[in-house]
């Protein structure tokens, strides 16, 4: 997608009025493209491949197909960023679909410039995943951890430089650029660079799936600081 190109956007909720809603405020703002209307996660992920699409907004619960299922199968064919919809602030699925590949979340009542602020954030390849937002979903993913769980093998993560591995570290503690630049003593501009070459070695599309992999590989365990 170039800079003259529209933002491709793709609104999947099993009820009409919110997809209405959304597609109303979304076709007043210039550079943005409302292609494809889904009612279900199935439905979604029979018309948004062909579509071209850059940006889902996924509403996460739904018949026949939910959007955590309909996530994990768009981003596992090299589709478009996935924006989670939910009615309840830290729906109990929210962090399954992060694991999934979604690239954030966004409460449904978000006023209409967050949204749209949010499909250009996530469009340019960045999360949509504020620290504090971060720091609730790791205390559910501790909360929802009675025991230490398996770690599993994340490829490239023995590539990665001891600087590195402490901003993925912090990073996966919910803490933001600037506060991992306090706390190693490098500028915020050297810690998204360092945070770049985490996500070029490791294969990642954004933070979120960096969060996921520092615990999944077992380099931040639940129980660890992350206030």
């Amino acid at each position: 997608m170039t800079a003259t190109q529209p933002i491709r956007v793709a609104l999947v909720d099993d009820q009409e009025l919110v997809r209405t809603g959304f597609r109303m405020i979304l076709e007043t703002e210039p550079g943005i493209d409302v292609v494809v209307e889904a009612k279900d996660g199935q439905d979604a992920i029979e018309r948004i491949p062909a579509a071209k699409v850059d940006v889902v907004l996924m509403d996460i619960r739904m018949p026949r197909m939910d959007g955590v299922e309909a996530t994990t199968k768009l981003v596992g064919l090299d589709g478009p960023r996935v924006i989670i919809l939910t009615t309840f602030d830290l729906d109990e699925y929210v962090f399954a679909a992060l694991q999934g590949g979604a690239s954030g979340f966004l409460l449904k009542d978000t006023p209409a410039e967050d949204l749209i602020n949010a499909i250009r954030v996530v469009a340019s390849g960045d999360a949509l995943l504020a620290p504090s937002v971060t720091r609730r979903l790791i205390r559910r993913y501790q909360e929802s951890s009675s025991e230490p769980t398996a770690t599993a093998e994340i490829p490239g993560l023995d590539q990665l430089t001891q600087r590195e591995v402490e901003v993925m570290s912090e990073l996966a503690k919910g803490y933001s650029n600037a506060e991992i630049g306090q706390a190693l003593f490098v500028s915020e501009t050297t810690v998204k660079t360092h945070v770049g070459r985490v996500l070029t070695k490791l294969g990642l599309r954004d933070r979120v799936q960096v969060v996921v992999a520092a615990y999944e590989s077992g380099m931040v365990l639940p129980g660890q600081d992350s206030t």
